[in-house]
C-alpha cells in the first residue's frame, strides 16, 4: 500500500540546508500498525506528512497503493489525500464554531458525498464514538476526549486506506489515552493501515512494528507480539 523508496527531504534554513529525512526505505501494507518514535528533531513529522501527501520529497519515490504520487501537484495531493488518507492530531484540529456532527460531516461536504448518503455515515459514527448525545455540541462544550473521539470519526468518514495519528494521546490524561488507543486500534481489524507517531513508548509499543528513528534515518524496527 505505502511504498517509500529511498526518500529524502531537505530545507533551507537561511544559508544552510537541513536534510530532516535520508534515504528512507519503507514498505507498509493493508492492516499494518506502526508506530514511529525518536527524539524530537528526528525526522518523525517530516515523514507522517510526507506519507500523508502534505510535502513532497526532495528525492526518491512514495508509491501509494501502486501509483507514483511523488510529483503530483497540489491539486492531485488533496484529491488523493480526501479519498485515501485520514488524520488525528494531539490538538484535534476540529472547527470551533461547527457541531460535533458538522465536524465530522466536513469532509464529506468538500468530497460531493450526496446529503443523505452524508446523514447516514455521520448518523452511523455519531453512534459508533459514543458521541450521539453530543452531536450539537461545539468543541468547547466537549471533554478532551470527546473532541477527539469527534477528530477520530471525521477521519474516518470518508472510509480512508490510511489513517495518521500525530501524537493522540498527547492531550489527554492517562485513561481517556488508553480509550482512544483502543478505538484507533479497531481500525486495523478493518484493514486500515494505522501509523502513529508518539513521544510515549507505553503508546509506540503497543505497535506491531516498531519504527525508531534519529537524524532522519530508521535506525531500527522492533516489534511486539499481539
Amino acid at each position: 500500500m505505502i511504498a517509500l523508496s529511498k526518500v529524502s527531504r531537505s530545507f533551507q534554513v537561511g544559508d544552510q540546508q537541513v536534510t530532516a529525512l535520508r534515504d528512507i526505505d519503507l514498505s507498509i501494507a493493508a492492516g499494518d500498525y506502526v508506530s514511529i518514535m525518536g527524539p524530537s528533531g528526528s525526522g518523525k513529522s517530516t515523514l507522517l506528512n510526507l506519507i500523508g501527501l502534505l510535502d513532497k520529497p526532495s528525492s526518491g519515490i512514495y508509491r501509494l497503493d501502486g501509483g507514483n504520487v511523488t510529483d503530483l501537484d497540489d491539486q492531485q495531493q488533496a484529491k488523493v489525500r480526501s479519498e485515501k488518507i485520514g488524520f488525528v492530531f494531539q490538538s484535534f484540529h476540529l472547527v470551533p464554531r461547527l457541531s460535533a456532527a458538522m465536524n465530522i460531516e466536513l469532509p464529506l461536504i468538500l468530497a460531493g458525498i450526496p446529503p443523505a448518503e452524508r446523514k447516514t455515515r455521520v448518523t452511523a459514527l455519531l453512534e459508533n464514538y459514543g458521541l450521539t448525545d453530543r452531536a450539537d455540541h461545539r468543541p468547547d462544550q466537549l471533554s478532551g476526549g470527546q473532541r477527539q473521539r469527534v477528530a477520530i470519526a471525521r477521519a474516518t468518514s470518508m472510509h480512508p486506506a490510511v489513517l495518521l495519528a500525530d501524537e493522540p494521546t498527547g492531550n489527554l490524561d492517562q485513561a481517556t489515552g488508553k480509550e482512544v488507543i483502543n478505538l484507533l486500534e479497531l481500525l486495523v481489524e478493518q484493514k486500515v493501515a494505522l501509523i502513529v507517531v508518539t513521544h510515549d513508548p507505553a503508546v509506540g509499543g503497543r505497535a506491531k512494528r516498531q519504527l525508531h528513528m534519529v537524524d532522519g534515518k530508521i535506525t531500527r524496527e522492533t516489534g511486539q507480539a499481539k
